[in-house]
């Protein structure tokens, strides 16, 4: 071969206008991530720019920034959206006070909420995440659950959580790691349930300490929130936490002890004295349905302090499940009405996680939006769902999100055309079955292990009931 050949069959590594392509390829690569690193980075500037307009007149200032946002953001550019917080501002509803509570709070932690919150999780977050879900073709969650502990210092009627047994910890070590592998796929938000997290304050304060970035909220039974703990929520400023209640006191102390309900009480007074932002969890059943979603309930909350209300539907997960608290089909709908009445009228956010699929396409688990991590480890596709074939201590996340159980979530997403029979365990049972067995998921449940077939067994009956109801629903939506 001449020297001055074009023919390089015979150094088949080494080819100068591939090699050179290649490289105008990876050039053009970097320079188009660069541009949207850049990109990223200016809208947050903006943003945060207009945060601090903001900040000093909500009331004045609010308006003002949306009508500098409509004169120069591209078209289309979260139109819905824009569209909605100007009929909030023009007729100064029920969300505009939402909105004036916010500013109520030490302007500290307002400030951490909204850049770790609004910047880092959804929008640097969220593009990372898209960004890593079109490579690896898996889900990627905008928010990790993860138990620090399955102790609790209160055992509650029908808590699927005793099932753990109550000696199972994530070390802090374990839990920065999946933080820190968490950021690196774009995930800026961590939710603790357990087990009680506040058994864990003080690591759970230093993981706020290592990563301000994060901002992390708990699911907590609200007994142990002392004064001590709210100055260090104050001095943290990323740390909500997402107080359990059942209802009034009869209802709430029937389920959770005597007595709980006025450490409640207590834990609200304090949180909403140092001016800390805080909601409650709110599990319905079939004997308290009407108690928590009455309007006696919700005013009662938001004088108390709460941003925001979460609601669950009781779940018959473990062998000794409480199948009497499913609600019927009546009963569920009519928590259905009143929540969508109640967002027309109150000043609280509130999300009804079983009858708000519509607003999220379907069922989140799997990692598509949320997935769980047990104080042992076990990477569960569903904090209900106590299934999984990969330990967080063996694996990295991102193995996790791409090992057959969470692939199988991938691959069927949505599980129901009907948003009102999302999840693959309550209203489709069919569905969880069939995935737990094609991928050899195994039971976590380590004190009284329960065969998929078992549980699905206990709401088979439930979904059949559900099925009418939800469809003249879906029908009527």
């Amino acid at each position: 071969m001449s020297l001055l050949s074009n023919d390089f069959s015979a150094f088949p590594h080494y080819n100068p206008y591939k090699m050179a392509s290649q490289k105008g390829a990876e050039r053009w690569k970097y320079s188009m991530s660069n541009f949207t690193s850049i990109k990223q980075h200016m809208q947050t500037f903006a943003v945060s720019q207009a945060l601090k307009y903001v900040e000093g007149n909500p009331e004045e200032n609010l308006p003002k920034l949306m009508d500098m946002v409509d004169r120069f953001c591209p078209n289309g550019w979260y139109e819905s959206q824009r569209a909605i917080l100007r009929n909030v501002l023009k007729e100064k509803n029920n969300w505009y006070d939402l909105i004036l509570r916010v500013y109520d709070l030490d302007p500290g932690v307002r400030k951490s909420f909204f850049e770790n919150f609004l910047f880092n999780a959804c929008l640097e977050g969220y593009a990372r995440q898209k960004e890593v879900k079109e490579r690896e073709n898996c889900n990627v969650p905008w928010a990790i659950l993860l138990d620090p502990t399955s102790a609790c210092n209160m055992h509650c009627v029908g808590c699927w959580a005793a099932e753990y047994g109550h000696k199972l910890n994530l070390t802090l070590d374990d839990i920065d790691s999946i933080i820190r592998q968490g950021k690196e796929l774009g995930i800026y938000f961590y939710i603790y349930t357990g087990g009680e997290p506040l058994v864990r304050k003080k690591d759970i304060i230093k993981l706020c300490e290592m990563h301000p970035d994060c901002e992390f909220l708990s699911f907590t039974n609200g007994t142990l929130i002392d004064e001590e703990f709210c100055q260090e929520m104050l001095r943290v400023k990323n740390f909500v936490p997402a107080i359990s209640l059942e209802g009034f006191e009869e209802a709430n102390d029937s389920r959770r002890g005597e007595g709980a309900y006025q450490k409640v009480r207590h834990a609200m007074e304090l949180l909403k004295s140092h001016k800390l932002p805080f909601g409650m969890s709110v599990c319905y059943t079939s004997q308290n349905y009407l108690d928590i979603t009455s309007e006696r309930f919700f005013d009662d909350i938001i004088d108390s302090g709460a941003l925001f209300i979460w609601l669950f539907h009781y779940m018959p997960v473990g062998n000794d499940a409480a199948t009497a608290l499913l609600p019927s089909p009546e009963q569920r709908e009519t928590v259905y009405h009143r929540i969508r009445e109640f967002r027309n009228t109150k000043a609280i956010f509130s999300m009804d996680f079983q009858n708000d699929a519509q607003y999220v396409g379907g069922c989140i688990a799997g990692g598509r939006n949320y997935l769980h991590i047990n104080a042992k480890g076990d990477v569960e596709p569903c904090v209900f769902i106590h299934y999984s074939n990969c330990n967080i201590h063996d694996v990295s996340l991102l193995d996790a999100l791409k090992s057959p159980l969470f692939m199988a979530y991938h691959d069927n997403q949505p599980f129901n055309e009907n948003m009102l029979r999302p999840c693959p365990m309550l209203e489709n049972p069919e569905k969880l079955r069939a995935m737990v067995a094609e991928t050899g998921a195994k039971s976590t449940d380590y004190q009284s292990p329960e065969s998929a077939d078992a549980l699905c067994d206990k709401t088979t009956p439930y979904a059949e009931n559900w099925k009418e109801t939800a469809d003249k629903l879906w029908a009527n939506k």
